[in-house]
């Protein structure tokens, strides 16, 4: 996961917090937290290289939508970053 982008390991924690999701489902979640428009020539490039790292699963919905899903690898990666985010934010926090 260190070699994701900001915009990547948000991608693929919104991946993580919906069901299958499309593209214009995740587009819309990532403009609600970013508060702005994503355009697709941003979310879908780093959709790709979400895949191609193995990290998420591209489906397919019909001929013109596609979803996607976290791989294992993508589960895990992320357990990891929270476990490191954990000790640092921990140790903040006091806890």
């Amino acid at each position: 996961m260190y070699d994701l982008t900001g915009f990547q390991r948000d991608v693929l924690y919104t991946i993580a917090g919906q069901d299958e999701p499309h593209g214009l489902a995740l587009k819309a979640e990532l403009e609600t937290y970013y508060e702005g428009e994503v355009n697709h020539g941003r979310l879908y490039p780093n959709l790709d290289t979400l895949v191609d790292k193995g990290l998420v699963e591209k489906g397919t919905v019909d001929r013109r939508t596609n979803s996607y899903m976290l791989t294992q690898r993508g589960r895990r990666e992320i357990e990891a970053r929270r476990d490191w985010e954990d000790e640092y934010v921990d140790e903040l926090l006091g806890e």
